[in-house]
This record gives structure tokens, C-alpha cells and sequence, in this order.
């Protein structure tokens, strides 16, 4: 019942050119609105004088007040002091004083071409640190293959067929069901633009060379990023989060060998086989659609299948399958490293790596492309 009665008094007199103000009673949270009021109608253009002598209590919002009142009063150009200040309520002040926010002033934003260049250029130079970061990651990982390799005891058997069970069973539907309607899409594409050439059986070539050496795996390489390397991201960086890493080195364990190997080493076992997968499911859309649409019987399919398409077109696209593997697996578990100790900092690389990763996997495609056909392959 005591701290509702708490009352202030204010008191103003002026000597010339100076103003002092006296305060008396409890300068606390309770009172502070009542002379913040009175405060505001006050001119800060001259020197101003707070007598704390009648205060008989103050505590962090009244010190807030005055500390603001100080603020005020330096920002329109007038002085400011404290009289009968106890050591107490001086040190109050003071750390009130430290802890309040300062306004930054941003210098504008530079405008014309010297800025752009400069963006362009922190944008490549950044680029280029990543892609360090990266090929550097890749040799980690290499490193600690070898040593799997040269130990056998410290392989994580039960890791790697955990993993292989997340990344490639689990994934075996949605990569089935995107692939056979793949084939429909390009049966039906392709026997309404050949139909108009009398060439309709030729659509079992475009569906063959088109599944074969880059949608098949693409996709799924596409899939498997946005599925995998968040997967990655998220599991590792929710471990650094929790220190759960930094634990693992105080006991002589190392990340690589125990997080990053099972992972990438899954990715490479599984991804072509289910680049296979997708290649099979479709060509039997394309078979479906070629049937339905054109008449195109199995049969006949097949044949023509066989006949038409090399078994060159899907070594192509399945040389390709362990790159995309490695990209995925390396930038997925490179983010999840990168991730601090706050939630938004995992949100943030989780869905960077998948950015990455997709963005890595259709640019390796474009320059196996670029290279397959310069040798003529």
C-alpha cells in the first residue's frame, strides 16, 4: 500500500539566466508520467538545474527520466547538471547513461556507377570466398575418407545405411511419381509438335535422349537438394547450436569422420541409383503417353527404343550422378556448420543451402553439357 502513495513535488524557480528545478519525494516509475508531462512544457534553450536534495527514493525509470531530460536539454543547445546527486543515484545514472541506445546515423547510400562496381565487386569477391569455403570443405572431406579408408574401425557402418535410408528410399516416390509425369509431359509436348511433320515415331527418340542424359537426373538431383540438403543443414547446425559438436571434439571424436562422411557417402551410393529409378519411371510415362496418345504400342516402343537410343546416352547422365552428389552433400553440411547459436541463424542457412545446392547442381549440369558435347559424346 506504500508504493501507491508515493507522491514527487516539482518546483521550478529562475535566477536569471539559469533554471533549477526541485524535486521532492519518489522519483520511480509511478511518478515519472506525472513530471514527464511537466517536463515537455519546459524551454531547453538555457542552463537547467535538477535538485535531487528532497528525493527520497529514485530507481531505474526515474534515472531513465533524467538521463532523457539530459539528452533533451544538450540536443537544444542548453546545459544541464544534477545537484545533491548521492553516490548511489550517481552510479544509478550512470549505467542508465551506458545502457541507453545511441542513434546511429547512416551515411547515405552512394549512388552511380563507382557503386555499382563496388557491389559488383564485394558480390564477386564474396562469391569467390564461398566457393573457397567450398572446395576447401570438398578437401576435408576427402581427408577424412582416406582415413576411414586407412582405419576401417572408425567407418559408422550404422550411420551410412541410416542415412542411405533417409536419403535414397525415402526419396524413391516422390522421384518415381516426378519422373513418370516428366515422361507424360514430353510424350504429350512432343507428339503435338510432331504430329504436324508425319513424324510421330520419333517421339520415342526425344523422350529416350531427353530422360536419359539430363532430365532424369537432373530432377532428381534437383529433388534430392531441396529434400538432402536441408536435411543436412538442419541436423548439423541444430547440433552446433547445442554444442553438441564442440562435445564431440572434448571427447577425442571428429565431426568429419562421425557427421560428414556417413552423409556425403550416402549421397553417392544412392543418388545414381535412384537417377535410374527416375530414368526408368520415365520412360514408361513417355511409353503411356506414346500408347494412348499416338498409338505407339510397348512393343513398338521398345524397338524403337532400342534401335534408336545409345547405351551412351545413359552413361552420360549417370557419370553425372556422383558430382551432383558430392555438390550436395558439401554444401549442405558446409551450411550447417555455418549456422550460430540462434534459431534465425538455422532458418537462414537451411534455406541458403538449398539455394546453393540447386543452383550448384543445374550449373555442373550446364557445364557437363557444354563439355559432353565438345568431345562429341
Amino acid at each position: 500500500m506504500a508504493a501507491r502513495q508515493e507522491r514527487i513535488e516539482f518546483g521550478l524557480s529562475e535566477t536569471g539566466a539559469e533554471a533549477v528545478l526541485s524535486l521532492s519525494g519518489a522519483l520511480s516509475i509511478r511518478t515519472v508520467s506525472v513530471l514527464r508531462q511537466r517536463f515537455a512544457a519546459l524551454g531547453f534553450d538555457r542552463s537547467l538545474v535538477v535538485d535531487l536534495a528532497g528525493v527520497e527514493r529514485i530507481d531505474t525509470a526515474g534515472a531513465w527520466l533524467l538521463v532523457d531530460l539530459e539528452a533533451r536539454a544538450q540536443a537544444a543547445g542548453g546545459s544541464f547538471g544534477l545537484r545533491n546527486v548521492s553516490d548511489t543515484t550517481a552510479l544509478l545514472l550512470d549505467n542508465v547513461r551506458q545502457a541507453r541506445p545511441e542513434r546511429e546515423d547512416r551515411p547515405a547510400a552512394a549512388r552511380g556507377i563507382q557503386a555499382l562496381l563496388e557491389q559488383i565487386g564485394r558480390a564477386v569477391v564474396g562469391g569467390l570466398r564461398y566457393f573457397a569455403d567450398l572446395t576447401g570443405f570438398l578437401g576435408l572431406f576427402l581427408a577424412r575418407l582416406g582415413r576411414v579408408l586407412r582405419h576401417p574401425s572408425q567407418f559408422r557402418l550404422t550411420a551410412l545405411v541410416a542415412h542411405c535410408e533417409d536419403v535414397g528410399l525415402r526419396a524413391v516416390p516422390i522421384v518415381a511419381l516426378m519422373s513418370f509425369l516428366i515422361g507424360v509431359v514430353l510424350a504429350f509436348q512432343g507428339s503435338e509438335q510432331l504430329r504436324q511433320f508425319g513424324a510421330e515415331v520419333f517421339v520415342v527418340d526425344l523422350i529416350a535422349i531427353s530422360v536419359l542424359r539430363e532430365l532424369g537426373i537432373l530432377l532428381t538431383a534437383i529433388i534430392v537438394a531441396g529434400r538432402t540438403a536441408s536435411a543436412f543443414t538442419a541436423a548439423i547446425g541444430s547440433m552446433k547450436m547445442r554444442e553438441e559438436i564442440d562435445a564431440m571434439r572434448t571427447l577425442g571424436l571428429d565431426p568429419g569422420v562421425m557427421l560428414f562422411v556417413p552423409r556425403i557417402l550416402a549421397l553417392l551410393l544412392m543418388l545414381p541409383i535412384l537417377g535410374l529409378i527416375a530414368d526408368f519411371m520415365g520412360l514408361f510415362g513417355g511409353a503411356l503417353m506414346a500408347w494412348l496418345e499416338l498409338g505407339i504400342s510397348p512393343s513398338m516402343f521398345v524397338t524403337r527404343l532400342i534401335e534408336g537410343t545409345g547405351v551412351g546416352h545413359l552413361l552420360v547422365g549417370l557419370v553425372k550422378a556422383p558430382a551432383f552428389a558430392l555438390i550436395i552433400g558439401v554444401v549442405g553440411c558446409h551450411a550447417g556448420m555455418q549456422v550460430k547459436g540462434n534459431a534465425e541463424s538455422l532458418g537462414r542457412m537451411t534455406s541458403g543451402a538449398v539455394v546453393a545446392a540447386i543452383f550448384a547442381v543445374i550449373l555442373a549440369d550446364a557445364l557437363f553439357s557444354v563439355f559432353f558435347a565438345k568431345v562429341g559424346i
